[in-house]
């Protein structure tokens, strides 16, 4: 990942902060539970971009802080405060998931800001609590409720899990790994609510977006349905829209099909000049 991350004080949350490269910058997000390696599996990095990653609160190596309640709209300013404080004045606005959510409120609220648009694997189209994250919900829901143990089997036993097992092995693993996490407790509380959260951007709202914009998406994914990239991508006008190969069928391909649809687009739309 390059640089090793600086420390940035929000409220009493200390957040780590990745900058990494020269010249376009961006700024590009991880999905729920993610981290900036997350990112830079998914980002084509190179010393002509710059690209900041913030780690959102209580996720990666950032503090949880005790500002409530967590939210999609939280992490946004956070990052805008990051930007901020690195100099960054206008910047593509990207992420995976979750930090597709957050680069499309960016946009919508900060459009003077904003040069570009990359979403990929969204989980959020325009409503809050899709049932598509409904599975975060109820994780969140069992690891509050019973001791550990008892919460993933009763999960493993679901009929959440039952459907995930035999159509969606990839995203069953990440929602089972969460029960192994050394802070599960204050992640269960981020997951139910940021599950229960949305981008906060109207259909209207995105359907008015002047801004290049690439989104990517995949079949073989209960929580990143191919079905809401394909709904972002016609709602945004001149949004271009990249189907990559499924990461549970191959992830290595999956990974680097999304880098190259991700540099290519910058290369098309701003041919990775210095714009801040």
């Amino acid at each position: 990942m390059g640089a090793a991350p600086t420390i940035m004080l929000r409220d009493d949350a200390a957040l780590r902060v990745f900058d990494t490269g020269q010249g376009l910058p961006i700024v590009f997000q991880h999905g729920l539970g993610g981290d900036a390696a997350q990112v830079a599996q998914n980002f084509p990095d190179c010393p002509s971009r710059r690209r900041l990653t913030v780690e959102c609160r209580a996720q990666g190596g950032s503090g949880a802080g005790s500002k409530r309640p967590f939210s999609i709209a939280m992490f946004a300013d956070d990052v805008l405060a990051a930007a901020d404080a690195a100099g960054v004045e206008r910047f593509v606005a990207g992420g995976i998931s979750m930090g597709a959510a957050i680069a499309l409120q960016l946009a919508a609220r900060h459009p003077d800001r904003v040069l570009g648009l990359v979403l990929v694997r969204p989980a959020w189209a325009f409503d809050a609590a899709p049932g598509n994250m409904q599975p975060y919900v109820e994780v969140a829901e069992l690891i509050d409720r019973l001791p550990l143990d008892e919460a993933r089997a009763a999960f493993a036993s679901s009929v959440t899990a039952t459907r995930f097992r035999s159509e969606a092995l990839d995203n069953l693993a990440s929602l089972l790994g969460f029960f192994a996490r050394e802070d599960v407790a204050v992640f269960a509380e981020v997951m139910q609510a940021i599950a229960n959260d949305g981008p906060g951007v109207t259909r209207p709202e995105a359907a008015s977006l002047a801004m290049p914009t690439l989104v990517v998406g995949s079949g073989i994914d209960l929580v990143h349905p191919l079905a809401t990239a394909r709904e972002l991508a016609e709602t945004i006008p001149s949004a271009a829209l990249a189907e990559v190969t499924p990461k549970a069928a191959d992830k290595d391909r999956h990974f680097t099909e999304i880098r190259a649809a991700i540099g290519g687009f910058l290369d098309r739309n701003f041919n990775n000049q210095d714009q801040s």
